[in-house]
């Protein structure tokens, strides 16, 4: 089986940084996309960002300029780093891999989350 843990959110406060990491772990014979999704209370998960096998990146628009994910194919990790953070940005934070398995199976994985909490 795969896994991912993910590590880093807490609380800070308007205008401070936190970086998010995940590692994924198990059967692993490749990771395509690995990602950042947010889930505010009420609302539905939403993409942060992304980053493919190849270093292209995706945001969405409410992070550009204050977000930077990236990642490290050689220890299938992933990280997100926030600044600037705004009260908005607030949510649980999940990690996401799109993962084929060394039995050449093909999942999403995800994580199990982190809060991210930013006060004004």
């Amino acid at each position: 089986q795969v896994q991912l843990v993910e590590s880093g959110g807490g609380l800070v406060q308007a205008g401070g940084s936190l970086r998010l990491s995940c590692a994924a772990s198990g059967i692993i014979f490749s990771i395509n996309t690995m990602g950042w999704y947010r889930q505010a209370p009420g609302k539905q998960r939403e993409l942060v960002a992304s980053v493919t096998s190849g270093g292209s990146t995706n945001y969405a628009d409410s992070v550009k300029g204050r977000f930077t994910i990236s990642r490290d194919n050689a220890k299938n990790t992933v990280n997100l780093q926030m600044n600037s953070l705004k009260p908005e940005d607030t949510a649980v934070y999940y990690c996401n891999a799109d993962i084929i398995t060394t039995l050449r199976l093909r999942f999403s994985s995800w994580g199990q989350g982190t809060q991210v909490t930013v006060s004004s």
